[in-house]
Protein backbone atom coordinates (compact mmCIF):
# COMPACT_ATOMS: atom_id res chain seq x y z
CA UNK A 1 0.00 0.00 0.00
CA UNK A 2 2.49 2.49 1.16
CA UNK A 3 5.53 2.71 -1.58
CA UNK A 4 8.74 4.15 -0.22
CA UNK A 5 10.64 6.51 -2.00
CA UNK A 6 14.10 8.20 -0.87
CA UNK A 7 13.93 12.29 -0.81
CA UNK A 8 15.89 14.92 1.06
CA UNK A 9 13.34 17.90 0.81
CA UNK A 10 11.60 18.82 4.72
CA UNK A 11 8.55 18.35 4.37
CA UNK A 12 5.55 20.81 4.34
CA UNK A 13 4.42 22.27 7.91
CA UNK A 14 0.98 22.38 7.09
CA UNK A 15 -0.83 20.37 4.01
CA UNK A 16 -0.47 22.11 0.80
CA UNK A 17 -3.72 23.11 -0.84
CA UNK A 18 -4.58 20.41 -3.63
CA UNK A 19 -5.58 23.47 -5.78
CA UNK A 20 -2.55 25.10 -5.79
CA UNK A 21 1.48 24.09 -7.13
CA UNK A 22 2.82 20.85 -5.61
CA UNK A 23 5.01 21.25 -2.84
CA UNK A 24 8.29 19.56 -3.81
CA UNK A 25 8.39 16.68 -1.66
CA UNK A 26 4.94 15.03 -3.77
CA UNK A 27 6.97 16.04 -7.00
CA UNK A 28 10.24 14.21 -5.79
CA UNK A 29 7.38 11.04 -4.50
CA UNK A 30 5.16 11.63 -7.86
CA UNK A 31 8.72 11.59 -9.97
CA UNK A 32 9.64 8.00 -8.21
CA UNK A 33 6.14 6.66 -9.64
CA UNK A 34 6.62 8.00 -13.23
CA UNK A 35 9.54 5.50 -12.57
CA UNK A 36 7.11 2.40 -12.97
CA UNK A 37 5.09 3.45 -15.01
CA UNK A 38 4.67 2.60 -18.90
CA UNK A 39 7.11 4.77 -20.98
CA UNK A 40 4.60 4.91 -23.83
CA UNK A 41 1.02 4.21 -22.66
CA UNK A 42 -1.71 4.05 -25.37
CA UNK A 43 -4.16 6.22 -22.95
CA UNK A 44 -3.39 9.29 -21.52
CA UNK A 45 -4.51 9.15 -17.68
CA UNK A 46 -4.11 11.58 -14.40
CA UNK A 47 -2.21 9.97 -11.87
CA UNK A 48 -1.49 11.28 -8.23
CA UNK A 49 0.60 10.21 -5.41
CA UNK A 50 -0.22 11.63 -1.17
CA UNK A 51 3.07 11.63 0.86
CA UNK A 52 2.12 10.09 4.14
CA UNK A 53 4.29 8.95 7.36
CA UNK A 54 6.82 6.01 5.98
CA UNK A 55 6.22 7.17 2.25
CA UNK A 56 3.15 7.49 -0.20
CA UNK A 57 0.02 6.47 -1.55
CA UNK A 58 -0.73 6.38 -5.47
CA UNK A 59 -3.94 6.62 -7.19
CA UNK A 60 -5.27 6.68 -11.10
CA UNK A 61 -8.35 9.02 -12.12
CA UNK A 62 -11.48 7.48 -13.33
CA UNK A 63 -10.27 3.91 -13.91
CA UNK A 64 -7.35 2.16 -15.71
CA UNK A 65 -6.99 -0.40 -18.64
CA UNK A 66 -10.62 -0.63 -17.93
CA UNK A 67 -10.65 -1.37 -13.98
CA UNK A 68 -11.62 0.02 -11.11
CA UNK A 69 -9.67 -1.59 -8.63
CA UNK A 70 -5.71 -2.39 -9.75
CA UNK A 71 -3.76 -3.93 -6.78
CA UNK A 72 -1.43 -1.14 -5.20
CA UNK A 73 -3.43 2.37 -6.04
CA UNK A 74 -5.80 4.12 -3.95
CA UNK A 75 -9.55 1.92 -4.34
CA UNK A 76 -12.96 4.04 -5.80
CA UNK A 77 -14.72 6.04 -3.16
CA UNK A 78 -17.59 3.76 -3.78
CA UNK A 79 -18.96 0.82 -2.27
CA UNK A 80 -18.47 -1.51 -5.13
CA UNK A 81 -21.07 -4.39 -3.75
CA UNK A 82 -23.49 -1.39 -3.48
CA UNK A 83 -23.21 -0.28 -7.31
CA UNK A 84 -22.89 -3.73 -8.75
CA UNK A 85 -26.07 -4.72 -6.82
CA UNK A 86 -27.83 -2.62 -9.35
CA UNK A 87 -25.38 -1.03 -12.14
CA UNK A 88 -24.83 -4.19 -13.96
CA UNK A 89 -28.13 -4.29 -14.90
CA UNK A 90 -29.25 -0.83 -15.03
CA UNK A 91 -26.50 -0.04 -17.43
CA UNK A 92 -27.40 -2.72 -19.88
CA UNK A 93 -31.15 -1.56 -19.33
CA UNK A 94 -29.97 1.63 -20.88
CA UNK A 95 -28.38 -0.12 -23.70
CA UNK A 96 -31.80 -1.65 -24.56
CA UNK A 97 -33.73 1.72 -24.42
CA UNK A 98 -30.83 3.09 -26.82
CA UNK A 99 -31.20 0.83 -29.29
CA UNK A 100 -34.59 1.19 -29.01
CA UNK A 101 -34.20 4.80 -29.52
CA UNK A 102 -32.43 4.08 -32.14
CA UNK A 103 -34.53 2.01 -33.77
CA UNK A 104 -37.20 4.61 -33.47
CA UNK A 105 -35.43 7.13 -34.73
CA UNK A 106 -34.39 5.70 -37.75
CA UNK A 107 -38.10 4.47 -38.65
CA UNK A 108 -39.23 7.96 -37.95
CA UNK A 109 -36.87 8.88 -40.29
CA UNK A 110 -37.76 6.90 -43.08
CA UNK A 111 -41.44 7.68 -42.67
CA UNK A 112 -40.72 11.44 -42.67
CA UNK A 113 -38.84 10.97 -45.81
CA UNK A 114 -41.27 8.68 -47.74
CA UNK A 115 -44.24 11.37 -46.82
CA UNK A 116 -42.57 14.28 -48.10
CA UNK A 117 -41.72 12.48 -51.10
CA UNK A 118 -45.52 11.33 -51.73
CA UNK A 119 -46.54 14.91 -51.06
CA UNK A 120 -44.01 16.06 -53.23
CA UNK A 121 -45.07 13.99 -55.94
CA UNK A 122 -48.82 14.44 -55.20
CA UNK A 123 -48.60 18.76 -55.19
CA UNK A 124 -46.29 18.52 -58.78
CA UNK A 125 -49.33 16.07 -60.04
CA UNK A 126 -52.18 18.69 -58.93
CA UNK A 127 -50.09 21.55 -60.48
CA UNK A 128 -50.02 19.87 -63.69
CA UNK A 129 -53.80 19.15 -63.14
CA UNK A 130 -54.52 22.81 -61.84
CA UNK A 131 -52.29 23.84 -65.35
CA UNK A 132 -54.41 21.69 -67.80
CA UNK A 133 -58.12 22.81 -66.00
CA UNK A 134 -57.23 26.56 -66.69
CA UNK A 135 -55.91 25.63 -70.03
CA UNK A 136 -59.48 23.79 -70.75
CA UNK A 137 -61.58 26.80 -69.05
CA UNK A 138 -59.66 28.96 -71.99
CA UNK A 139 -61.41 27.06 -74.45
CA UNK A 140 -64.27 27.77 -76.22
CA UNK A 141 -67.59 25.62 -76.99
CA UNK A 142 -68.85 26.78 -80.40
CA UNK A 143 -69.14 30.53 -80.32
CA UNK A 144 -68.39 31.42 -76.07
CA UNK A 145 -66.34 29.62 -73.12
CA UNK A 146 -68.08 27.45 -71.19
CA UNK A 147 -71.15 28.54 -68.57
CA UNK A 148 -69.77 28.33 -64.52
CA UNK A 149 -71.73 25.35 -63.12
CA UNK A 150 -72.70 24.22 -66.54
CA UNK A 151 -71.16 21.19 -68.59
CA UNK A 152 -67.47 21.31 -69.61
CA UNK A 153 -67.00 23.82 -66.13
CA UNK A 154 -69.02 21.21 -63.99
CA UNK A 155 -66.37 18.38 -65.08
CA UNK A 156 -63.21 20.57 -64.33
CA UNK A 157 -64.76 22.03 -61.00
CA UNK A 158 -65.56 18.54 -59.65
CA UNK A 159 -61.89 17.61 -60.99
CA UNK A 160 -60.82 20.13 -59.02
CA UNK A 161 -62.28 19.12 -55.92
CA UNK A 162 -60.98 16.00 -56.45
CA UNK A 163 -57.56 16.54 -56.07
CA UNK A 164 -58.19 18.88 -53.02
CA UNK A 165 -60.13 15.62 -51.38
CA UNK A 166 -56.87 13.65 -52.17
CA UNK A 167 -54.75 15.59 -50.85
CA UNK A 168 -56.81 16.06 -47.43
CA UNK A 169 -56.71 11.69 -47.99
CA UNK A 170 -53.30 11.84 -48.19
CA UNK A 171 -52.47 14.19 -45.15
CA UNK A 172 -54.79 12.23 -43.24
CA UNK A 173 -53.33 8.92 -43.74
CA UNK A 174 -49.80 10.31 -43.13
CA UNK A 175 -51.27 11.70 -39.72
CA UNK A 176 -52.26 8.48 -38.50
CA UNK A 177 -49.07 6.81 -39.76
CA UNK A 178 -47.05 9.37 -37.67
CA UNK A 179 -49.61 8.10 -34.47
CA UNK A 180 -48.92 4.38 -35.26
CA UNK A 181 -44.83 5.52 -34.63
CA UNK A 182 -43.25 4.64 -31.62
CA UNK A 183 -42.54 7.77 -30.13
CA UNK A 184 -39.00 8.00 -30.20
CA UNK A 185 -39.07 11.64 -28.34
CA UNK A 186 -41.08 9.68 -25.48
CA UNK A 187 -38.28 6.92 -25.21
CA UNK A 188 -35.23 9.54 -25.21
CA UNK A 189 -37.43 10.82 -22.17
CA UNK A 190 -38.31 8.38 -20.11
CA UNK A 191 -34.29 6.89 -21.04
CA UNK A 192 -33.10 10.17 -19.82
CA UNK A 193 -35.62 9.67 -16.31
CA UNK A 194 -34.38 6.23 -16.30
CA UNK A 195 -30.68 7.37 -16.40
CA UNK A 196 -30.75 10.28 -13.72
CA UNK A 197 -32.28 8.18 -11.21
CA UNK A 198 -29.61 5.45 -12.01
CA UNK A 199 -26.84 8.18 -11.65
CA UNK A 200 -28.65 9.09 -8.31
CA UNK A 201 -28.55 5.91 -7.07
CA UNK A 202 -24.44 5.53 -7.87
CA UNK A 203 -24.12 8.53 -5.87
CA UNK A 204 -25.72 7.81 -3.46
CA UNK A 205 -22.61 4.61 -2.82
CA UNK A 206 -19.94 6.93 -2.58
CA UNK A 207 -18.18 7.43 0.57
CA UNK A 208 -18.77 11.25 0.43
CA UNK A 209 -22.16 13.20 0.18
CA UNK A 210 -21.79 14.53 -3.69
CA UNK A 211 -25.51 15.66 -3.81
CA UNK A 212 -25.09 17.80 -0.92
CA UNK A 213 -21.75 18.97 -1.64
CA UNK A 214 -22.65 20.14 -4.81
CA UNK A 215 -26.42 21.28 -4.26
CA UNK A 216 -27.96 22.57 -5.75
CA UNK A 217 -26.58 21.92 -9.04
CA UNK A 218 -26.49 18.08 -10.31
CA UNK A 219 -22.67 16.99 -9.64
CA UNK A 220 -20.68 16.92 -13.05
CA UNK A 221 -19.73 13.34 -14.37
CA UNK A 222 -16.77 12.06 -13.23
CA UNK A 223 -17.37 13.65 -9.50
CA UNK A 224 -15.64 11.75 -6.93
CA UNK A 225 -13.93 9.55 -9.46
CA UNK A 226 -10.28 11.90 -9.39
CA UNK A 227 -6.91 10.58 -7.95
CA UNK A 228 -6.95 13.51 -5.23
CA UNK A 229 -10.11 12.20 -3.62
CA UNK A 230 -9.53 8.84 -3.71
CA UNK A 231 -6.17 9.29 -2.08
CA UNK A 232 -7.49 11.25 0.73
CA UNK A 233 -10.18 9.04 1.34
CA UNK A 234 -7.53 6.15 1.51
CA UNK A 235 -5.35 7.17 4.20
CA UNK A 236 -8.19 8.42 6.05
CA UNK A 237 -9.54 4.73 5.77
CA UNK A 238 -5.97 3.77 6.61
CA UNK A 239 -5.81 6.03 9.54
CA UNK A 240 -2.42 7.89 7.54
CA UNK A 241 -1.73 11.63 8.15
CA UNK A 242 -1.62 13.62 4.91
CA UNK A 243 1.57 15.24 4.16
CA UNK A 244 1.56 16.23 0.72
CA UNK A 245 -0.42 15.80 -2.96
CA UNK A 246 0.14 16.19 -6.68
CA UNK A 247 -1.50 15.26 -9.39
CA UNK A 248 0.24 14.91 -13.11
CA UNK A 249 -0.86 13.53 -16.91
CA UNK A 250 0.57 10.49 -18.23
CA UNK A 251 0.68 9.65 -21.48
CA UNK A 252 -0.88 10.75 -25.02
CA UNK A 253 -3.03 13.85 -24.81
CA UNK A 254 -6.13 14.08 -24.10
CA UNK A 255 -8.67 14.64 -27.27
CA UNK A 256 -8.92 18.17 -25.78
CA UNK A 257 -5.59 18.33 -25.85
CA UNK A 258 -5.15 20.65 -22.24
CA UNK A 259 -2.85 17.91 -20.96
CA UNK A 260 0.94 17.17 -21.50
CA UNK A 261 2.79 13.76 -20.78
CA UNK A 262 4.61 14.01 -17.25
CA UNK A 263 3.22 17.47 -16.65
CA UNK A 264 1.93 18.65 -13.17
CA UNK A 265 -1.60 20.05 -12.66
CA UNK A 266 -3.46 21.27 -9.99
CA UNK A 267 -7.01 19.65 -8.52
CA UNK A 268 -9.63 20.76 -10.93
CA UNK A 269 -12.08 23.04 -9.29
CA UNK A 270 -15.12 22.08 -11.38
CA UNK A 271 -14.92 18.33 -9.97
CA UNK A 272 -13.34 18.29 -7.30
CA UNK A 273 -13.92 22.08 -5.84
CA UNK A 274 -16.35 21.04 -2.71
CA UNK A 275 -14.90 17.36 -2.70
CA UNK A 276 -11.90 18.15 -1.24
CA UNK A 277 -12.22 20.89 1.44
CA UNK A 278 -14.95 17.95 2.64
CA UNK A 279 -12.23 15.27 2.43
CA UNK A 280 -9.72 17.24 4.21
CA UNK A 281 -12.04 18.41 7.25
CA UNK A 282 -10.10 18.82 10.43
CA UNK A 283 -6.45 18.99 8.71
CA UNK A 284 -4.02 21.80 9.30
CA UNK A 285 -4.29 22.74 5.13
CA UNK A 286 -3.78 25.80 3.59
CA UNK A 287 -5.85 27.60 2.10
CA UNK A 288 -6.66 27.26 -1.48
CA UNK A 289 -4.78 29.86 -3.47
CA UNK A 290 -7.49 32.89 -4.47
CA UNK A 291 -5.64 34.32 -7.83
CA UNK A 292 -6.37 38.19 -8.14
CA UNK A 293 -5.89 39.04 -4.56
CA UNK A 294 -2.65 40.17 -3.78
CA UNK A 295 -1.50 43.87 -3.36
CA UNK A 296 -0.67 45.91 -6.35
CA UNK A 297 0.99 49.56 -6.22
CA UNK A 298 -1.84 52.62 -5.81
CA UNK A 299 -0.23 53.87 -9.32
CA UNK A 300 -0.73 51.33 -11.11
CA UNK A 301 -1.94 50.75 -13.96
CA UNK A 302 0.53 53.28 -15.79
CA UNK A 303 -0.69 55.58 -18.45
CA UNK A 304 0.90 55.38 -21.85
CA UNK A 305 -1.48 57.66 -23.95
CA UNK A 306 -4.40 59.79 -22.66
CA UNK A 307 -6.57 62.64 -24.25
CA UNK A 308 -9.96 63.66 -23.92
CA UNK A 309 -12.07 60.36 -24.89
CA UNK A 310 -9.24 57.07 -24.22
CA UNK A 311 -6.47 56.01 -22.52
CA UNK A 312 -4.02 53.45 -22.69
CA UNK A 313 -2.78 51.83 -19.63
CA UNK A 314 -0.20 49.39 -18.88
CA UNK A 315 -1.62 46.25 -16.67
CA UNK A 316 0.74 44.73 -13.95
CA UNK A 317 0.98 41.10 -13.54
CA UNK A 318 -1.62 40.02 -10.69
CA UNK A 319 -4.38 42.75 -10.82
CA UNK A 320 -7.60 41.87 -12.19
CA UNK A 321 -8.97 43.70 -15.75
CA UNK A 322 -12.44 43.65 -14.28
CA UNK A 323 -13.98 42.86 -10.77
CA UNK A 324 -13.91 39.07 -9.93
CA UNK A 325 -17.58 37.35 -10.43
CA UNK A 326 -17.90 36.77 -6.80
CA UNK A 327 -17.87 40.32 -6.06
CA UNK A 328 -15.26 39.42 -2.89
CA UNK A 329 -12.29 40.65 -5.48
CA UNK A 330 -13.09 44.09 -6.19
CA UNK A 331 -9.69 45.46 -7.29
CA UNK A 332 -9.21 45.67 -10.77
CA UNK A 333 -8.08 47.71 -13.67
CA UNK A 334 -11.87 49.09 -14.10
CA UNK A 335 -12.29 50.04 -10.38
CA UNK A 336 -8.55 51.76 -10.75
CA UNK A 337 -9.37 53.84 -13.62
CA UNK A 338 -12.89 54.87 -12.82
CA UNK A 339 -11.63 56.56 -10.02
CA UNK A 340 -9.33 58.23 -12.33
CA UNK A 341 -11.73 59.11 -14.51
CA UNK A 342 -15.44 58.85 -13.60
CA UNK A 343 -17.36 56.73 -15.76
CA UNK A 344 -14.66 55.12 -17.78
CA UNK A 345 -14.82 51.57 -18.61
CA UNK A 346 -12.26 48.92 -20.18
CA UNK A 347 -12.33 48.80 -23.78
CA UNK A 348 -10.86 44.85 -23.58
CA UNK A 349 -9.10 42.47 -21.03
CA UNK A 350 -6.12 40.41 -19.88
CA UNK A 351 -6.01 37.56 -18.40
CA UNK A 352 -4.87 38.26 -14.70
CA UNK A 353 -1.56 36.95 -15.34
CA UNK A 354 -0.36 38.73 -18.17
CA UNK A 355 0.76 42.30 -18.38
CA UNK A 356 0.24 44.99 -20.68
CA UNK A 357 -1.20 47.18 -22.60
CA UNK A 358 -5.15 48.15 -21.97
CA UNK A 359 -7.68 50.51 -24.17
CA UNK A 360 -9.60 52.63 -21.69
CA UNK A 361 -12.85 54.49 -23.10
CA UNK A 362 -13.81 58.01 -20.60
CA UNK A 363 -17.45 57.82 -22.51
CA UNK A 364 -20.06 55.49 -23.86
CA UNK A 365 -19.89 56.84 -27.07
CA UNK A 366 -15.73 56.12 -27.60
CA UNK A 367 -16.59 52.47 -25.82
CA UNK A 368 -18.68 51.63 -28.38
CA UNK A 369 -16.75 53.06 -31.11
CA UNK A 370 -13.85 51.29 -30.14
CA UNK A 371 -15.48 47.68 -29.51
CA UNK A 372 -16.69 47.97 -33.02
CA UNK A 373 -12.95 48.57 -34.54
CA UNK A 374 -12.33 45.20 -32.33
CA UNK A 375 -15.44 43.23 -33.64
CA UNK A 376 -14.16 44.08 -37.29
CA UNK A 377 -10.37 43.63 -36.74
CA UNK A 378 -9.31 47.26 -37.07
CA UNK A 379 -6.92 47.32 -33.76
CA UNK A 380 -3.94 45.72 -34.07
CA UNK A 381 -2.30 44.15 -30.88
CA UNK A 382 0.89 42.63 -30.40
CA UNK A 383 2.19 40.46 -27.40
CA UNK A 384 5.49 39.26 -26.56
CA UNK A 385 6.73 35.82 -24.63
CA UNK A 386 8.96 33.50 -23.73
CA UNK A 387 8.48 30.15 -24.38
CA UNK A 388 9.44 27.08 -22.07
CA UNK A 389 11.11 25.16 -24.49
CA UNK A 390 12.74 25.07 -28.16
CA UNK A 391 10.55 26.07 -30.70
CA UNK A 392 10.91 24.73 -34.44
CA UNK A 393 10.72 27.12 -37.26
CA UNK A 394 10.47 30.71 -37.58
CA UNK A 395 6.89 31.84 -38.08
CA UNK A 396 3.25 30.81 -38.88
CA UNK A 397 -0.35 31.01 -38.09
CA UNK A 398 -2.20 28.91 -35.87
CA UNK A 399 -5.89 27.92 -36.04
CA UNK A 400 -7.26 25.89 -33.81
CA UNK A 401 -11.23 26.58 -31.93
CA UNK A 402 -11.17 26.82 -28.40
CA UNK A 403 -14.02 26.54 -25.47
CA UNK A 404 -14.18 26.82 -21.85
CA UNK A 405 -13.33 23.24 -20.13
CA UNK A 406 -16.74 23.11 -18.30
CA UNK A 407 -14.87 20.53 -15.26
CA UNK A 408 -12.29 22.79 -14.83
CA UNK A 409 -13.03 26.83 -15.47
CA UNK A 410 -11.41 29.21 -16.74
CA UNK A 411 -8.83 26.77 -18.46
CA UNK A 412 -9.61 26.30 -22.12
CA UNK A 413 -9.71 23.30 -24.48
CA UNK A 414 -9.36 22.85 -28.08
CA UNK A 415 -12.80 21.23 -29.58
CA UNK A 416 -12.97 21.16 -33.47
CA UNK A 417 -16.89 20.71 -33.24
CA UNK A 418 -18.17 23.41 -30.51
CA UNK A 419 -15.16 25.67 -29.62
CA UNK A 420 -15.47 28.81 -31.53
CA UNK A 421 -12.60 30.06 -34.42
CA UNK A 422 -9.29 31.28 -33.03
CA UNK A 423 -6.52 32.62 -35.18
CA UNK A 424 -2.73 33.66 -34.14
CA UNK A 425 0.15 34.54 -36.01
CA UNK A 426 3.14 33.66 -34.55
CA UNK A 427 6.79 34.88 -35.18
CA UNK A 428 10.43 34.01 -33.07
CA UNK A 429 12.29 36.92 -31.76
CA UNK A 430 15.24 35.22 -30.10
CA UNK A 431 16.55 31.63 -29.14
CA UNK A 432 18.43 30.87 -25.99
CA UNK A 433 18.80 27.60 -24.18
CA UNK A 434 15.76 25.97 -23.47
CA UNK A 435 13.19 28.73 -24.07
CA UNK A 436 12.17 30.96 -27.33
CA UNK A 437 11.22 34.44 -27.39
CA UNK A 438 7.86 35.00 -29.75
CA UNK A 439 5.87 37.44 -30.72
CA UNK A 440 2.17 36.64 -31.19
CA UNK A 441 -0.24 38.46 -32.87
CA UNK A 442 -3.87 37.42 -32.04
CA UNK A 443 -6.68 37.82 -35.12
CA UNK A 444 -9.37 37.08 -32.72
CA UNK A 445 -9.70 37.55 -29.00
CA UNK A 446 -10.44 34.12 -27.16
CA UNK A 447 -10.06 33.71 -23.66
CA UNK A 448 -6.60 32.28 -22.74
CA UNK A 449 -6.08 32.00 -26.61
CA UNK A 450 -2.29 32.77 -26.88
CA UNK A 451 -1.40 30.22 -24.14
CA UNK A 452 -3.38 27.60 -25.25
CA UNK A 453 -2.30 28.23 -28.84
CA UNK A 454 1.32 28.16 -27.64
CA UNK A 455 1.18 24.71 -26.01
CA UNK A 456 -1.57 23.11 -28.84
CA UNK A 457 -0.42 24.91 -31.91
CA UNK A 458 3.64 25.21 -31.24
CA UNK A 459 3.98 22.74 -28.53
CA UNK A 460 5.49 24.54 -26.25
CA UNK A 461 3.72 26.34 -23.14
CA UNK A 462 4.32 30.31 -22.51
CA UNK A 463 6.80 30.20 -19.44
CA UNK A 464 5.69 30.24 -16.63
CA UNK A 465 1.93 29.42 -17.41
CA UNK A 466 0.27 27.86 -14.01
CA UNK A 467 -2.72 26.80 -15.86
CA UNK A 468 -1.22 25.41 -18.87
CA UNK A 469 2.75 24.59 -18.53
CA UNK A 470 5.02 24.94 -15.61
CA UNK A 471 4.18 27.43 -12.61
CA UNK A 472 7.31 30.20 -11.92
CA UNK A 473 6.98 33.44 -10.50
CA UNK A 474 5.00 34.95 -12.93
CA UNK A 475 3.57 34.20 -16.93
CA UNK A 476 6.32 35.58 -19.28
CA UNK A 477 3.08 36.86 -21.79
CA UNK A 478 3.26 41.15 -22.11
CA UNK A 479 0.80 42.91 -24.21
CA UNK A 480 3.65 45.54 -25.64
CA UNK A 481 1.60 46.90 -28.96
CA UNK A 482 -1.30 48.13 -29.40
CA UNK A 483 -2.47 50.36 -32.47
CA UNK A 484 -5.99 51.93 -34.08
CA UNK A 485 -7.33 54.64 -35.57
CA UNK A 486 -9.54 57.25 -33.37
CA UNK A 487 -12.46 56.89 -33.26
CA UNK A 488 -13.00 61.22 -33.00
CA UNK A 489 -10.08 62.44 -34.83
CA UNK A 490 -8.76 59.59 -37.36
CA UNK A 491 -5.52 59.99 -36.39
CA UNK A 492 -3.86 56.51 -36.03
CA UNK A 493 -2.76 56.04 -32.57
CA UNK A 494 0.27 53.57 -32.02
CA UNK A 495 2.05 52.45 -28.69
CA UNK A 496 4.26 50.27 -27.66
CA UNK A 497 5.52 49.24 -24.05
CA UNK A 498 8.05 46.38 -23.90
CA UNK A 499 8.76 44.37 -20.86
CA UNK A 500 11.68 44.69 -19.10
CA UNK A 501 12.28 40.80 -19.26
Amino acid sequence: MIVSFASDVAPPARFPSPFGQPHPLAVAAARALMATLDPGPREGKMFGVLVVPGGYLRAFSGMLHGAWDVPGYAPPLFDRAARDAFWIAGEAELRDRAAAIALATTARDALVARQAQELDALTARHRDNRAARHVARQQPTGDRQPAPGTGASLVLDQASRGDAAEKKRLIARHAEEKRALVDAAALEAARAARSRALLHAIRATYRVPLDALFAPKEPPGGAGDCAAPKLLAWATALGLAPIALAEFWWGPPPPTGDRAHGSFYPACRGKCGPILPWLMRGLDAEPAPQFGGDAIAADEPRVRFEDAWLAIVDKPVGLLSVPGRSGHLRDSVLVRVQQRWPGATVVHRLDLDTSGLMLVAKDAATHAALQRAFAERRIDKRYVAWLDGVLMGQAGTIELPLRVDLDDRPRQVVDHVHGKPAVTEWRVLAREPGRTRVALVPRTGRTHQLRVHAVQGLGVPIAGDRLYGRAAARLYLHAEAIAFDHPHTGERIAVESPPTW
